[in-house]
């Protein structure tokens, strides 16, 4: 039996441009499924019959008349290619909606580079290039230059899991989230319309490894406050990881601290009082003399400036490492470490579960373990 096809064309008068006109939007509907797309057409509304669904200027119109024909000459086109055609497959194919696997993990790697701009932060772009990576390397082990959507089955996965396990040799978190930008893919594919289902839903993850969340030596600490650097850069970097260490603030939480973040209790002792970034949780946290120490050589009192002259996060990753290797730390240090550092020296110092959580912004007090090794006591002045 023939599809039901249907081409209407319209315009929403609530949404209209600074030069006075809007946009003229396309709706496709195929046995009772509907997809909208933009025509690229605009027209006044004064200028829109809603009757006909056409447009007053004959010039305007004439355009619009030859894209409705390019829907349908595209609509038979299909019909004739692949006997049947869904709304999401004429849209896609008219706007150019990518239909394979590669392609689809392009655009959207387009779309998180856009984001990450936008939010200042390029850490899950750059975690999704490399498993779009990982993915094209395996297509090219075997032999192929790219993937249909349609052709995704749950077979490909579980060889695809296979290929990293054993021809690359990657860990089971690493595997994990390589199947994860794999399902992300998958689901743009069913959200439009190419696959009805994701076929790789009940392909089982590996078991992780729980992780350990470490925290620095007393040795590697000390190491730390006795070894200023010469580079400004270096520097700066060592006087904030010491100051989470001494705040349990994360990075972000450090970038977007200002002057009116800080008081003084009725004692003189000075505080910190913030919404965290992350948990939108506000901590409050007593500052210990070290970090008071610290908080003296920057801005305390310009409140439209942060307190720290802190650049994006993504920037510091290889400056911590430096750092580490600098002042002897045989292991890599990573920035996160401070902030469990936090904790350790917290719970060493004797402070209750509760305080350090209110401390933190921890919603969670399962969050907190006990340190599994001796810290230093440098938490009480």
């Amino acid at each position: 039996m023939r599809s039901t096809f249907r081409v209407f064309c319209y315009i929403d008068r609530q949404k209209v441009r600074a030069d006075g006109t809007t946009a003229v939007w396309c709706r496709l509907s195929i046995d009772g499924k509907r997809a909208v797309l933009t025509s690229g057409i605009y027209c006044r509304p004064e200028m829109w019959d809603p009757r006909r669904g056409e447009i007053l200027s004959p010039r305007e119109n004439n355009h619009l008349e030859a894209f409705r024909q390019r829907v349908v000459r595209t609509y038979e086109q299909m019909l004739e290619e692949q006997g049947v055609v869904s709304a999401a497959m004429l849209k896609e194919r008219l706007v150019g909606v990518p239909t394979t696997l590669l392609a689809t993990g392009e655009a959207e790697l387009e779309r998180l580079a856009r984001r990450a701009e936008r939010i200042g932060s390029t850490s899950t772009w750059r975690e999704s290039r490399l498993m779009q990576g990982n993915l094209r390397r395996f297509l090219q082990s075997r032999g192929e230059e790219d993937l249909p959507l349609r052709d995704l089955t749950e077979a490909f996965g579980q060889a695809f899991k296979l290929y990293l396990k054993s021809s690359q040799q990657r860990s089971p978190s690493y595997v994990n989230r390589s199947l994860t930008w794999l399902n992300r893919l998958a689901y743009i594919a069913v959200d439009r319309e190419i696959l009805r289902c994701n076929p790789l839903e009940d392909l089982p993850y590996e078991k992780k490894i729980p992780p350990r969340h470490r925290a620095i030596s007393r040795e590697d600490l000390q190491r730390l406050l006795t070894h200023p650097q010469a580079d400004p850069r270096l520097e700066l970097i060592r006087r904030m990881f010491l100051f989470s260490c001494l705040t349990g603030l994360a990075y972000a939480d450090m970038q977007s601290l200002y002057p009116h973040h800080i008081g003084q209790t009725a004692e003189g002792r000075s505080y910190i009082r913030k919404q965290r970034v992350k948990t939108r949780i506000e901590a409050f946290i007593p500052l210990h003399p070290i970090a008071e120490q610290i908080l003296a050589l920057y801005n305390r009192t310009d409140d439209t400036q942060p307190v720290f002259p802190l650049g994006p996060r993504d920037g510091i990753w290889h400056d911590i490492h430096q750092l580490g290797v600098i002042v002897g730390i045989r292991e890599n240090l990573s920035y996160h470490q401070s902030r469990h550092s936090f904790g350790t020296l917290a719970i060493s110092a004797g402070l209750s579960i509760e305080s350090i959580a209110k401390m933190m912004g921890h919603a969670n007090r399962a969050t907190h373990r006990s340190p599994s090794r001796r810290s230093p006591r440098i938490w009480t002045a």
